[in-house]
């Protein structure tokens, strides 16, 4: 806004040179010059905002890219420091303790590099989630140990058991944490996983939505030309909701702090 009145100044000064006064345009300089000051002054308060550590689940690696991935690339654009924490490592013939390279652990290592997160893994086994005491346990170790301001989640409503069980662990965790970091939900495969889902928030993802895709491609063994079509239609139906090309959708628990999405 103040650079767009900056340049409409100069606009008019220019169209009126023949007849203005020299005060008038020593004071009409004066004031593109305080205005420029001013865009330069927001720039460096944007420079200057509070960087935070930010936390987004998924069940599967592969989750969280396709949920929100736009939106993770813009807030590691705005130099926040975000983890991508799958609660498995995506195989379901994988053994406790027995060494193996998963090929969905490479992929989202890819994914990650591309969005500017870091991946890390809760240690459970495709299908076969587990949420008792000592997984409680564990997951908010686990959490404390990275101190989020935010974290991102499953919606409970999920038809995929993964899923529920990572919003369970979360959920778990915020609570014994004493609410202490921003809790949101985001949703994935909107219809046939996560269902009844109305977002209270959205995030403008329309720079960023080829930078979700070709993270949402790294995992190249999920046959993501088949999956990202669903997604694409519903980045394009909430950002119809919210008045852009493509965004995301977010429910904020009602207790929990707000955090501020970039705009």
């Amino acid at each position: 806004m103040l650079a767009l009145q900056s340049r409409c100044i100069g606009a008019e000064v220019l169209r009126g040179m023949n007849v203005i006064s020299r005060r008038k345009l020593f004071k009409g300089a004066s004031l593109i010059a305080a205005t420029a000051i001013g865009v330069n002054s927001v720039a460096a308060e944007s420079n200057n905002a509070k960087k935070s550590k930010i936390i987004v689940t998924g069940g599967h690696p592969g989750d969280p890219e396709y949920g929100c991935g736009g939106t993770i690339a813009r807030l590691t654009q705005a130099g926040h420091d975000v983890v991508l924490l799958y609660l498995n490592r995506g195989d379901p013939s994988e053994v406790a303790g027995v060494a193996k390279n998963f090929p969905r652990v490479s992929e989202a290592a890819k994914a990650c590099e591309i969005l500017q997160a870091r991946p890390l893994f809760a240690g459970q086994i495709d299908g076969a989630a587990m949420v008792d005491p000592a997984h409680y346990d564990a997951f908010r170790v686990l959490i404390e140990k990275e101190k989020p301001e935010l974290v991102l989640t499953h919606w409970p409503l999920d038809n995929h058991a993964d899923h529920r069980a990572m919003f369970m662990l979360v959920y778990e965790a915020w609570r014994r944490m004493k609410k202490s970091f921003a809790l949101y939900f985001y949703e994935v495969s909107t219809g046939e996983d996560t269902v009844q889902f109305a977002p209270t928030e959205f995030v403008d993802i329309s720079a960023t939505e080829k930078q979700k895709r070709d993270a949402c491609f790294a995992h190249a063994s999920q046959s993501p030309e088949r999956y990202y079509k669903l997604q694409e239609m519903v980045a394009r139906m909430r950002g119809a909701e919210c008045g852009h090309a493509f965004a995301e959708g977010f429910v904020r628990h009602a207790q929990s702090a707000r955090f501020e999405w970039p705009v």
